[in-house]
């Protein structure tokens, strides 16, 4: 039987539409971006990364804008991945930017801290996306010169309500403050995924003690915090939780050891009995991966980052050796921020600070294990400081249990 041309050339459209769907679903469009600020310039400036989606390599999109403000520190996206929030310390300012469907950041709201605590140090979006904490080195009417003196004592946890829109409300009340009050040097916070508890991790350097201070949150953002402290070393530095709310890990940047909590009675902290565990040295950012199998540190002092496997049952965590026998991974210099693309959760970046770059790794998805990204280390804006990121195209949903 002979094909009439018409036949032929609707079998040739047929069978072209079929391998092209076949390709797509197989080689799904993704579009991913890395957002870095850097605080060497007055106003602090972030720059925009390509992230390729196939070797995790780099490359600048877009202009490089403002962050709004003096001395960024930190970062963090809603949930939806269509706001940026960042930090900047020197001018006491938490600056919402909207990311349209190329990355390009428009200022949108500036919040400038002064009930709430002065001096932010770090922010997190809870896994609901209708609250951004806000840790500040310092208690309304506090600063540099005048903590430690009288009531002039300790730092600030602030609470803000994140709008559907992702606009910023006014902090949630606790009493007549609109802050809650934490330790002395807090450093980082973070909230459970569960959505159920959050944490800050404080440093008293004349005592020589380290502690978490924990609060039960409800989803309005009122929290209440534990009868006790939780100890965490000598100066915990940065802390983050696995997905699925059952370990915390901090980082003690004093003793050169990560430190680990089982999640229990409503989230009280339990230390696990086989830890604290060997980092390199100066340990600092830490980040757990998606699936929470993988942990990942920054070392300020090696220049290197440090991936572990989790043990899903007991929250063990287990220094993941590449082929070359090391279980390190060599960055520029002074790493201080981690992040994990949130699109597949494939790559690892690492800002370093001193040498104005960041550095880009694969994830091994069976082992935990790194390897360089192409063509890096990837020069940025002056003293890289913090780093968020969002996907853009059709993503595979991330499953976030063992």
């Amino acid at each position: 039987m002979k094909f009439s041309k018409i036949g032929q050339v609707s079998l040739i459209l047929a069978i072209a539409l079929i391998l092209a769907s076949t390709f797509t679903a197989c080689n799904p469009v993704t579009i991913d971006y890395l957002f870095v600020a850097g605080n060497k310039t007055s106003p602090g400036q972030i720059q925009t990364f390509l992230i390729d989606r196939v070797s995790g390599a780099l490359s600048v999109t877009n202009k490089t804008v403002s962050s709004g403000g003096v001395t960024p520190v930190a970062e963090a996206t809603s949930t939806d991945y269509q706001h940026l929030y960042v930090a900047n310390q020197g001018d006491n300012t938490i600056v919402e930017f909207s990311i349209d469907g190329g990355a390009a950041l428009t200022s949108v709201k500036t919040v400038t801290l002064s009930a709430e605590g002065n001096t932010p140090v770090s922010i997190a979006m809870n896994a609901q996306g209708t609250l951004l904490y806000v840790v500040n080195r310092y208690q309304p009417g506090c600063n540099h010169a005048t903590s430690g003196a009288g009531t002039c004592y300790g730092g600030a946890l602030a609470v803000f309500p994140v709008g559907s829109d992702g606009s910023l409300g006014s902090a949630v009340a606790n009493g007549s403050q609109s802050y809650w009050p934490v330790g002395i040097n807090p450093t980082g916070v973070n909230p459970l995924a569960s959505g159920t508890a959050v944490y800050v991790t404080t440093y008293n350097p004349t005592a020589g003690v380290g502690l978490i201070y924990g609060f039960t949150a409800t989803s309005a953002g009122a929290l209440t915090g534990f009868p006790n402290t939780f100890p965490s070393g000598v100066k915990p530095v940065a802390i983050a939780s696995d997905p699925t709310s059952r370990f915390v890990y901090v980082t003690d940047f004093s003793q050169n050891q990560l430190i680990g909590y089982a999640v229990i009675d409503n989230g009280v902290l339990r230390p696990l009995i086989n830890g604290p565990f060997r980092t390199g040295n100066q340990p600092s950012a830490i980040t757990v991966d998606p699936r929470g199998r993988f942990i990942y540190i920054s070392n300020e002092l090696d220049n290197t980052v440090s991936a572990y496997n989790i043990d899903l049952s007991t929250g063990t965590p287990t220094a993941a050796v590449n082929t070359t026998g090391s279980a390190s991974n060599v960055t520029g210099t002074q790493p201080i921020a981690l992040i994990i693309d949130p699109g597949f959760g494939r790559y690892v970046y690492s800002a370093n600070l001193t040498d104005n770059s960041v550095n880009g790794f694969q994830i091994n998805s069976s082992t935990g294990t790194l390897k360089p990204a192409q063509n890096g280390p990837y020069p940025t804006v002056g003293q890289p400081t913090a780093l968020a990121s969002v996907p853009r195209g059709n993503h595979s949903i991330q499953v976030n249990q063992p």
